[in-house]
């Protein structure tokens, strides 16, 4: 392997472990079922834990049931702190207001949503199971 092969493999990243690096998901083994399961995407084909990542490539995410889209600026040496973290990746500007507008229409529905102020006791627990069973 020359010094030219060492470059090269520098400026690349599996994608699962960048998932983990940058703090995406909280294990390695979870950001390659991710990747598995087809809830990230890279440059907008589906592919596999192992492929390699660099600069400028596109990832797509399923966060909290929300695409959120980033474009790869740098890749890490290590998983360090958020802050640290963040300076890696940017979050592009149609996704950052789609994913604040589902943030926002789901306040308003959690808002909308009735509920008392207090616990239900067991015997209302059992009445709120049966009603779910039914519907």
């Amino acid at each position: 392997m020359g010094e030219g092969d060492a470059d090269a493999l520098e400026d690349r990243c599996r994608l699962d472990k960048w998932l983990w690096c940058t703090r995406f998901y909280k294990t390695r083994s979870l950001a390659a079922q991710a990747v598995a399961g087809g809830k990230a995407h890279l440059n907008a084909a589906r592919v596999k834990p192992a492929h390699a990542v660099k600069p400028g490539d596109q990832v797509s995410i399923v966060l909290g049931g929300v695409v959120a889209d980033f474009t790869v600026v740098s890749l890490p040496s290590r998983r360090g702190p958020a802050p640290e973290a963040q300076r890696h990746y940017r979050e592009t500007e149609p996704s950052r207001r789609r994913r604040e507008q589902f943030r926002e229409q789901h306040r308003l529905a959690e808002l909308s949503r009735p509920r008392s102020d207090v616990r239900p006791d067991k015997r209302e627990r059992r009445e709120l199971r049966r009603l779910q069973r039914s519907q």
